[in-house]
């Protein structure tokens, strides 16, 4: 990984997920991503304080549906893709936000858990 340069890791099935998406829209996200992984603000992201602080949104659509990669902001260096999906309506999906937060509640708790072994070091 370049010096400076984030890295993603991915939560659960969201890579695959993503690479489910359109060709185009696959190109628009991963763009936004490495921006992301520069320190760069990307160009169409929403806050999504209701899953949690930190958490934000990537969107884009195309003729057929909406879009969205939800994710973790840079923490030690690294972006935390929580969950990748498409939907229809204006509305997350309850499932879809319920996904978010379950992968958001794992994330932490491995970081907690990470912090407890640096501090036992």
């Amino acid at each position: 990984m370049p010096e400076g340069l984030a890295r993603i890791a991915w939560e659960g099935d969201s890579r695959e997920a993503l690479q489910s998406f359109p060709k185009e829209v696959q190109h628009n996200f991963g763009f936004e991503l490495w921006q992301l992984q520069q320190g760069d603000k990307p160009r169409d992201y929403r806050s999504l304080p209701s899953i949690g602080t930190g958490v934000y949104e990537l969107r884009d659509q195309d003729e057929r549906a909406w879009y969205r990669i939800v994710y973790l902001s840079r923490i030690n260096d690294v972006i935390y893709v929580l969950h990748c999906f498409e939907k229809k309506s204006k509305e997350m999906p309850r499932r879809d936000f319920e996904k978010a937060r379950q992968r958001l509640k794992a994330v932490k708790a491995r970081l907690a858990e990470e912090k407890k072994h640096e501090k036992g070091r």
